[in-house]
């Protein structure tokens, strides 16, 4: 489903979840923990799995799994900040932070010089302390 489509099945819930996701664009959050957010608005659990489904194949969220843990977490992406950017994710406060363009830039060309890989930035998600929780 792309984004024009989902614009046609924009439900009361999808639009509650993408206020919430929006208004908390440096954070992650597992389907739990978004639907406990949401437990006012009389969203299930269920729905909030198949929303957020349907937004990752739109390309307005993006999905991650952290060290340590199976579950999944999303993150809101459709800023255009985000489309092109690594995320840097503090594994102590959460907070998901840009990487440096530059810094970027130099790490992916290192990683394809010495490797061959090319690196999605829009996927890569990097961990580990932020300067505040350092």
């Amino acid at each position: 489903m792309g984004a024009g489509e989902l614009a046609r099945y924009l439900t009361e819930q999808r639009k509650e979840l993408i206020s919430f996701l929006r208004s908390h664009p440096d954070r992650q959050f597992s389907a739990k923990q978004v639907a406990e957010s949401l437990e006012e608005s009389g969203i299930s659990l269920s729905a909030v799995y198949r929303n957020l489904e349907s937004l990752e194949e739109a390309g307005l969220v993006s999905c991650f799994i952290k060290e340590g843990s199976r579950e999944v977490f999303y993150q809101y992406m459709d800023a255009d900040a985000c489309k092109n950017c690594i995320h840097l994710t503090c594994t102590k406060c959460g907070r998901t932070f840009h990487m440096d363009a530059a810094a970027a830039e130099q790490m992916l060309d290192a990683v394809s010089k010495a490797d061959g890989f090319e690196v999605s930035k829009t996927r890569t998600v990097l961990y580990g302390l932020c300067k505040n929780c350092k």
